[in-house]
């Protein structure tokens, strides 16, 4: 089997356009694209589209857009090409048609006749009878006269790959040697009667036209890989591939309940990060610790060390769980590594329209960029950004009722008054002006500071948390946070 040598490393990212990106499948892409780049190696990017019944265009663009914004460069592929072009599977039909023409020529497959009725039958007798319950080979050895009969009757045959009678053992890279006995890999269809072909041919016959060298996928798909290597003998032997392919199967990753994070649970979605406003590196940041490490005391890291550390053989093949708690924590890592300039642009699409409830009008670009550093520091996702300067653009603040009645306690009318005259006469250019201002009205009404600025915030912001307090006042101006100050008064007057 191949080995990771240099630029002789060829994987390969085949996703199907059907739907919404999972996070899982882009944890594999990350793998293969970064196991490519730490070896100076190619990344292919094909796309699985002979499923007619579900792939779409739409997400077809998807899939590319999604790519795009992960960062994900690929070497050979839709847009880019290569020497293995088409990269679609609906566009290269005719290459499998004659593969399995040969396979059948050179007896390594056969035509099935079998009805699923047929089959259902025999494998509940197998079942019943405590064997294997996969395909008994029924029309392995049918004669010329048996086939004969079939048609008669108008059957239609499938195209069946013949595999060994001897047990199939390779290394995999990420769970070491595996052997798998003839009894439990049956013979298996390659091609449906209509004439078309199957995942179970295509796939191991691009990856061999391709000259894949290495094929990094997910746990679900490791009971088909003695299959693919008995395919891939029988490819040799045509001349159609030159070597197998290493192999290494990626750990499921996990959902609740210990249950394999599916494409209905509604945190598997990539375009849910996306509109969330995960940071594209701190997505892959988390989603590389889905079964690797750069280190055991290091959980954040950019994607170019990451890169320089990755082998697949470090992978742990335990299934890894998603933790949203965690993958938020360290997008929010990742959202204060920024240079603050790109912090502030990054956040733009969650200041306009349709996200901002503000009119565009409203929008003071000079008060964005003064109050953005500070709001770099509290955010875990870009779309928080929205609830949290809100206060600057909006006529008024959004009330929070609950979070009104929490800060407005008995004597808060009397603290805001005291809290006016100070803000009247201090430094509106000095946070900590504003800040001593606050702090010495508390201490007239025998509150710590904490409690003090909690009437003030919501007065001013509508909320109970949010950015810093006296940064935001500064940002804001005198005129407008005393007007709220009054506004406050007023309401709790009436």
């Amino acid at each position: 089997m191949a080995s990771a040598s240099g630029s002789s490393v060829r994987v390969r990212f085949c996703p199907s356009p059907t739907g919404n990106p999972h996070v899982g499948l882009v944890r594999t892409a990350l793998f293969n694209w970064a196991f490519a780049k730490h070896h100076g190696g190619t990344l292919v990017f094909r796309i699985e589209d002979t499923d007619a019944a579900r792939d779409s265009e739409e997400s077809y663009n998807q899939l590319l857009d999604s790519m795009r914004w992960l960062g994900f460069d690929w070497d050979e592929g839709p847009e880019v090409g290569g020497p293995y072009a088409p990269y679609r599977q609906s566009q290269r039909m005719d290459l499998y048609r004659d593969v399995a023409q040969k396979l059948l020529d050179r007896g390594h497959a056969y035509h099935c006749y079998c009805s699923q009725e047929e089959l259902d039958t025999r494998r509940e007798a197998a079942r019943a009878a405590g064997k294997p319950s996969g395909y008994d080979g029924h029309c392995r050895e049918l004669t010329a006269a048996q086939v004969e009969e079939y048609k008669a009757q108008g059957r239609e045959a499938i195209v069946r790959f013949r595999m060994p009678d001897e047990p199939i053992t390779f290394t995999d890279l990420v769970r070491g040697e595996i052997t798998y006995l003839p009894e439990n890999v049956p013979d298996y269809g390659i091609v449906r009667a209509n004439g078309a072909p199957l995942y179970t041919l295509v796939n191991p016959v691009d990856d061999a036209l391709m000259e894949i060298t290495h094929v990094l996928r997910g746990e679900d798909l490791l009971s088909s890989t003695p299959r693919q290597i008995a395919l891939y003998k029988a490819l040799i032997e045509l001349g159609v591939a030159k070597e197998i392919p290493a192999f290494g199967h990626l750990p499921y990753v996990m959902g609740e309940g210990n249950k394999k994070l599916s494409k209905r649970d509604p945190q598997s979605s990539l375009n849910l990060y996306r509109e969330r406003g995960f940071l594209p590196e701190g997505l892959l940041n988390y989603l590389s610790l889905l079964g690797w490490s750069l280190s055991a005391d290091q959980d954040v890291f950019s994607i170019d060390e990451m890169v320089a550390a990755f082998d697949v053989t470090d992978v742990n093949p335990n299934p890894a769980r998603f933790d949203l708690k965690k993958c938020e924590a360290i997008n929010a890592d990742h959202i204060r590594m920024l240079d603050v300039k790109d912090f502030a642009e990054r956040c733009r699409p969650w200041l306009q329209a349709p996200h901002a409830p503000w009119a565009p009008e409203a929008f003071d670009e000079a008060k964005w960029q003064a109050i953005a550093p500070h709001a770099q520091t509290r955010l875990k996702v870009l779309s928080e950004i929205t609830d949290n300067v809100d206060f600057l653009f909006l006529p008024e603040p959004v009330f929070d009722e609950a979070s009104w009645n929490k800060a407005m306690k008995e004597g808060s009318d009397a603290l805001l008054r005291t809290v006016r005259e100070n803000l009247e006469a201090a430094d509106w250019a000095s946070a900590e002006s504003l800040k001593e201002a606050v702090l010495a009205a508390g201490e007239a009404h025998g509150l710590k500071l904490g409690k003090a600025q909690a009437p003030v915030r919501v007065a001013v912001t509508g909320r109970t948390v949010g950015l810093p307090l006296f940064e935001s006042l500064e940002v804001l101006g005198k005129e407008k946070s005393l007007a709220r100050v009054d506004a406050a008064l007023a309401r709790l007057a009436g």
